[in-house]
């Protein structure tokens, strides 16, 4: 969500007339750093960049002449995103370290602010909208020749869960239209791009009213995952993300489409069937447990127990069998006990992850649990919960790599292995996994002449799986292939093997 934010500032300061971006912060003349707020140990080095970034202001010129700058004036430091609406006062005070704090809905305010430092002023402005999403903002892309791209499609979040800070820093939903997200999209697609993850704190309650005039009974027809409830009633009932999936996996059917981060909560059954049945939608599921017990759920404001969670998950299975699931888990919660935490050990053991990120919990000033809650777990009992955390985590993963042995999977190219760039690829499968192949000419599936050539980044390439890790899977490229070519393929195949038996 950042780097999409970063992307969006870039516009607007490039249509501002500011052109130039440099590699290094000692040769720039406005630093940004983009913040996170969820956990404090983001913000302990947040603070520490501010603290690097301080030293190039006090010592610009020195810096100038020794050529260690190559700027024309000392640098004005501009924090913005979470931690700028959660500690503008404490950041401004901080003894001339920042000279601008913009929150996560003032970005098109960043040149006016930036005016008001010429004039001796601290620029800030961290109001919060109910309106802005920056729709009519065409990002400028960090990574120019990246086949792979973020779109913001909804800001904000409504769930109020005890624990995070995301709706008081970020605000309350608000979702793009959808016709302002097809049409970044194509844009996207004339420049090469082949993947696009589709953004939002809570990305699947995804509900672009713009074309509604009228009021629905708050929570009728707003159908939920079976077993959930929401803290929040839903008042115009527009397009929702099954709607704006079948939009985008239709008009683009060569483009593979991701989403994060959503809620367990809003996976109707339509959702699910969607996923199914377009071949572009991929199969990877980021499903948040937070916690395998039922008592520290009701703690943490979810809106679910135990069972409904393990209950979605064999839907989701039992509709799409291939799926790749993973989340997140936080150990550690205020009042969490032995048998709690050992219930969500239980828990990441039942389901196997493909994928998990775990924290120890971090309380954060304004949330529910700062209000009510006692944060009384020792930072040691919540370290040790985290490595089993993580033991267990680990135990389970491995399966789910191992189940890819002998398959052939589709993989898109982003680029060469770190570990062997002279040799080898490294691509994504459609479940997420990272999957790395020898760069060898292939025959092109597509190609009608029998010529051979290396795969290039942006291609898709089929690849036998023969060897896995707990992290990583390798194999043998076989073809150069379309998306489309090789699902067809793929149901050809199927039907062949249904016939013989």
């Amino acid at each position: 969500m950042n780097i999409n934010d970063m992307e969006i500032v870039l516009s607007i300061m490039k249509n501002a007339g500011y052109s130039e971006t440099v590699e290094v912060p000692e040769s720039a003349e406005i630093i940004f750093i983009n913040t996170c707020a969820i956990r404090d140990n983001a913000e302990q080095k947040v603070w520490q960049r501010l603290n690097y970034f301080w030293f190039l202001k006090r010592h610009w010129k020195s810096n100038v002449a020794i050529g260690r700058s190559q700027s024309l004036h000392p640098p004005k430091v501009v924090v913005l995103g979470c931690m700028a609406e959660r500690l503008k006062d404490k950041i401004l005070d901080s003894d001339k370290m920042v000279d601008v704090v913009c929150g996560p809905d003032a970005y098109r305010d960043l040149p006016r602010l930036l005016e008001e430092v010429d004039y001796g002023q601290k620029g800030i402005n961290t109001l919060l909208s109910l309106e802005e999403t920056y729709a009519d903002i065409s990002p400028v892309r960090i990574s120019k020749n990246s086949v792979t791209a973020f779109v913001s499609v909804m800001r904000g979040c409504n769930n109020m869960c005890s624990f995070c800070i995301v709706p008081f820093t970020r605000g309350r939903e608000r979702s793009r239209p959808v016709e302002s997200i097809v049409k970044e999209v194509g844009e996207l697609w004339k420049e090469g791009v082949k993947e696009v993850t589709l953004l939002g704190q809570n990305v699947n309650s995804y509900n672009d009213d713009s074309g509604i005039e009228k009021e629905v009974e708050p929570g009728s027809n707003w159908a939920l995952s079976e077993g959930f409830k929401s803290m929040c009633k839903v008042k115009n009932m527009g397009l929702r993300f099954a709607d704006l999936l079948d939009r985008l996996s239709t008009e683009f059917p060569e483009m593979r489409f991701r989403y994060t981060s959503p809620h367990p909560k809003d996976f109707p059954d339509e959702l699910l069937y969607l996923m199914r049945d377009h071949r572009n939608i991929c199969k990877s599921i980021h499903l948040p447990a937070q916690t395998g017990s039922t008592t520290v759920l009701e703690r943490m404001r979810r809106g679910y127990s135990r069972e409904a969670y393990l209950d979605l998950v064999q839907k989701i299975r039992r509709i799409i069998p291939d799926v790749g699931i993973s989340s997140d888990f936080i150990c550690g919660f205020c009042g969490e006990t032995e048998e709690e935490h050992t219930d969500t050990l239980s828990l990441i053991k039942a389901v196997g992850y493909d994928m998990a990120y775990m924290f120890a919990y971090s309380m954060r000033e304004k949330t529910h649990a700062h209000r009510n809650y006692v944060d009384d777990v020792p930072e040691k009992v919540k370290q040790r919960r985290l490595t089993e955390l993580i033991e267990a985590f680990r135990e389970s993963t491995g399966q789910h790599y191992d189940a890819q042995l002998g398959t052939i999977q589709l993989v898109l190219v982003e680029g060469p292995n770190k570990r062997a760039p002279d040799t080898e690829f490294i691509g994504k499968s459609d479940r997420g996994h990272r999957v790395s192949f020898i760069n060898l000419p292939l025959q092109d599936r597509d190609d009608q002449v029998d010529n051979k050539r290396n795969p290039v980044v942006g291609d898709y390439v089929e690849v036998l799986i023969t060897k896995t890790t707990r992290a990583s899977l390798f194999g043998a490229a076989l073809a150069i292939t379309k998306l489309s070519t090789f699902y067809n393929n793929v149901e050809k195949a199927a039907v062949a093997c249904g016939s013989r038996s």
